[in-house]
């Protein structure tokens, strides 16, 4: 059954600010980014606090969105899996495990808050 995590952040005078859902874990379906008052431009960087890894990270973001990050896979030896057709990268919902997911976004102008609603299954 899905669960969703809801991520308020709110930017200091530099125009930056970090949030955090809960300890959670499964795989990222989707995450809807809400904008309240962020400025144009808005720096958004998600990660896996325990591991650093990216789940989505977009520059000049002006409004909200939905976003539903996927990484690419790899074979039992490492290498990059492929769609034999095309060659393109065969992508997967990106799973976590007892962390927390970590919200920042920079240039967000003084004060101004944005709401992240992250999806996992």
């Amino acid at each position: 059954m899905p669960k969703r995590e809801t991520v308020t952040v709110t930017t200091n005078g530099s125009g930056a600010g970090t949030g955090y859902t809960g300890v959670v874990s499964g795989k990222i379906s989707q995450i809807r980014y809400v904008k309240t008052d962020f400025a144009d431009g808005s720096t958004i960087t998600i990660t896996n606090e325990l591991t650093g890894e990216t789940i989505w990270t977009e520059t000049a973001v002006n409004a909200s969105a939905t976003r539903a990050p996927r990484q690419a896979t790899h074979s039992t030896a490492g290498a990059a899996a492929l769609y034999a057709g095309s060659g393109q990268a065969v992508l997967d919902k990106i799973a976590i495990s007892k962390s927390r997911i970590q919200v920042t976004v920079t240039n967000g102008g003084d004060t101004k808050t944005g709401t992240f609603y992250i999806t996992l299954e």
